[in-house]
């Protein structure tokens, strides 16, 4: 058996993101947007994560289209928005049990290097949004919209 080394700041960020998870949802739930399920905001799950030359978002977003989803870029921000709407056949009254989430949803993330606008690509497959955002070796300061493939 191998001995891995602990990094004991991966948990702590892992634990930072639930928690924020935790008090998005509770904010939800005060403000009266308690029916998530049939049409107020939600949150998809994104991985975030970088190697020598990208930081890589991953969001999962089941059932969401493609048309349905805008990513912008402003310096290192990047905001990621949406929407899974509920299939217009079926009506409320036919559902034994609705667990997943509809509506819009808009998620913002600060990235952690100064970007190349220019070459942000994103992939969708499998109900997975993947964004490669190249670090960028000059400091330009302007807005672009990202197209999905």
């Amino acid at each position: 058996m191998a001995l891995t080394r602990r990094d004991p700041f991966k948990d702590l960020l892992f634990l930072q993101e639930r928690m924020s998870r935790i008090f998005d949802e509770a904010l939800l739930k005060y403000k009266g947007c308690a029916s998530l399920a049939a049409g107020g905001a939600w949150y998809p799950p994104v991985d975030i994560y970088e190697t020598e030359d990208n930081v890589i978002l991953k969001a999962e977003l089941p059932g969401v289209e493609t048309k349905s989803v805008s990513i912008e870029v402003n310096e290192n921000t990047l905001m990621l928005k949406g929407e899974r709407k509920l299939e217009k056949n079926l009506s409320e009254e036919n559902y034994h049990r609705m667990e997943r989430f509809y509506g819009t949803f808009q998620r913002v993330f600060s990235l952690p290097y100064t970007v190349d606008k220019a070459g942000i690509t994103a992939n969708f497959k499998d109900g997975v949004l993947q964004i490669m955002v190249p670090k960028a070796r000059d400091l330009r300061r302007e807005s672009i919209k990202v197209k999905i493939q």
